[in-house]
């Protein structure tokens, strides 16, 4: 019963939309009618600037790290449970009850969950996934990096218990960024520093 409660609140942690939160209160604008019109990181740091992009960031990964680490450490939690947890997280911020179940694209709150489950396959991801946002200023071409190195990562040095998870995310990421896909194929992605 205490499990179940703890998925379900931690469907609810990754519904907050702190993008919109946030781009409200301190840049008195809605994400959703600028820009890209979502609510993740990306589109409030090309509306609001970097400050706020960055807030949003933080945000959205602690609403996926802090469940997930509850429950694999404080709830001593089998890898089903905390693998359930996570996807709860990551439903929440795709599929947002705050937001007529619409959301953002699911990055940052993935990379929230992973952090306590393969952190240092994580970190090498993540600097990969700068890197490919340094030199392309695409920030989906980076997120598809990352999500796309840490399994292979995570088979390398044998991580299997969180495998299964990576995979799902994988799939999740790619299906959240299915336009960006296209405009990148087509050569019209844009980059997070323009407005436009």
């Amino acid at each position: 019963m205490l499990n179940t409660l703890w998925i379900l609140l931690s469907y609810l942690a990754g519904s907050i939309p702190f993008g919109l939160v946030i781009a409200k209160t301190f840049c008195h604008i809605d994400p959703r009618e600028g820009g890209s019109g979502n609510v993740g990181s990306t589109n409030v740091a090309r509306l609001c600037g970097k400050k706020y992009g960055v807030m949003t960031l933080a945000c959205d990964i602690l609403k996926g790290a802090i469940p997930v680490s509850v429950a694999a450490c404080a709830m001593h939690g089998s890898p089903l449970f905390w693998t359930l947890t996570a996807l709860a997280a990551i439903a929440g911020h795709l599929f947002s009850c705050f937001l007529r179940f619409k959301g953002g694209k699911a990055v940052a709150t993935s990379i929230g969950v992973l952090i306590p489950l393969a952190f240092w396959q994580l970190v090498v991801s993540a600097l990969v996934c700068l890197f490919v946002i340094w030199k392309t200023e695409y920030v989906s071409l980076g997120s598809l990096t990352l999500v796309t190195l840490f399994p292979i990562l995570l088979a390398l040095s044998g991580a299997w218990s969180v495998l299964p998870l990576a995979l799902i995310i994988m799939v999740a990421v790619y299906w959240s960024h299915r336009a960006n896909i296209r405009r990148l194929a087509r050569g019209e992605e844009k980059s997070w520093l323009k407005k436009a």
